[in-house]
């Protein structure tokens, strides 16, 4: 295997363990508004992810970092033609975080209530949006010779990108709802385990007709290893949700998230963004990477840190690994 190779596998890891850890949080903020009916409630839903949920994003950082430098063509083909949609989701990540950190600052209810309703959209829009991203980095986008994106933010927004966008939203939101029903106790953790039930089925459905899609056209046989997993573990989820098996639920929606990502990047290889106007224009691993000794070196550099940054935010999660409810809170200090 080439370094290329290697290093496209590791990217792909990167957005698995973006997606797997910044999906829960994204589905914990859309809770706030779908599941608490009080203040309470929503302070209960924002401290199970308030210890975490900055660390996640760092595996978005190191995936744009590491796309930029191992695959420079891609990553300046992907962020200059998909520039409104990336534009729209720093700007509500910016947001989300002011609003974690400011919601309390102040007791005023119009106040806390806006910082809220900033949390709730911040989260949805996102988890949306990366899907339309990724639907059209498989699906495959207008690249023209000189592998530069030459269509318009219209044709970004086909239905095939759209249905890959209501898969992340559903599914990131069952992944909320099975972590809420790990964390919290209480009236709050049984309505997050029935709210896990209809939001799975919505799920279910949309996955399939998405991964059957891609299967049908850019899939392989590893691919469809991957659709069957991820089809297997989203059921078995939402099984184990309903038995009151809260923390095989969540370990099981994280492994329909891995299994989805990996089916997409395998159907994806070894282009990284497909063209729609000509195949020789598509980029791929060999035309879109740094140079081999760049490439060594940041395998080298990769070797070292990833393992550190793995024991410390195994840490964190074990530090605060205890269920939460109203009860635990404190009174608000202004």
């Amino acid at each position: 295997m080439e370094l290329h190779d290697v290093w496209f596998v590791l990217i792909a890891v990167l957005w698995t363990g973006y997606f797997f850890l910044e999906g829960f949080d994204f589905g914990v903020g859309i809770l706030t508004k779908l599941l608490a009916r009080n203040r309470p409630e929503k302070r209960v839903l924002i401290n199970t992810i308030g210890p975490v949920w900055d660390g996640n994003e760092v595996w978005l950082l190191t995936a744009g970092g590491a796309t930029f430098a191992a695959f420079p063509e891609w990553y300046a083909t992907l962020f200059s033609g998909f520039y409104l949609p990336l534009l729209v989701i720093l700007v509500c990540l910016i947001v989300r975080g002011v609003a974690f950190e400011y919601r309390v600052k102040r007791p005023e209810e119009n106040w806390q209530r806006n910082w809220e309703n900033a949390i709730f959209w911040s989260s949805l829009i996102p988890a949306f949006l990366w899907g339309v991203a990724f639907g059209n980095i498989v699906h495959g986008v207008k690249i023209d010779r000189n592998f530069e994106y030459v269509g318009g933010v219209g044709d970004l927004l086909n239905p095939y990108a759209l249905l890959g966008g209501l898969v992340t939203l559903t599914l990131f939101t069952f992944h909320g709802t099975v972590f809420t029903a790990l964390k919290t106790v209480g009236d709050i953790r049984e309505r997050a385990r029935k709210l896990a039930l209809r939001v799975g089925l919505l799920t279910a459905a949309a996955a399939l007709a998405f991964l059957l899609w891609t299967q049908a056209h850019t899939g392989n046989g590893r691919s469809l290893v991957a659709l069957v997993v991820a089809v297997v573990t989203l059921v078995s989820a939402l099984a184990a949700s309903q038995a009151k098996r809260e923390g095989w639920a969540f370990a099981l929606s994280g492994v329909t998230i891995v299994a989805a990502v990996a089916m997409l990047f395998l159907s994806l290889f070894p282009n990284v963004m497909p063209s729609t106007l000509n195949p020789d224009w598509s980029l791929t691993v060999t035309n879109a990477s740094s140079s081999p000794y760049t490439l060594k070196i940041m395998t080298w550099c990769a070797g070292i840190a990833m393992p550190i940054i793995l024991l410390y935010q195994g840490w964190t999660y074990w530090v605060f690994r205890k269920r939460i409810g109203t009860q635990h809170l404190a009174e608000p200090a202004h």
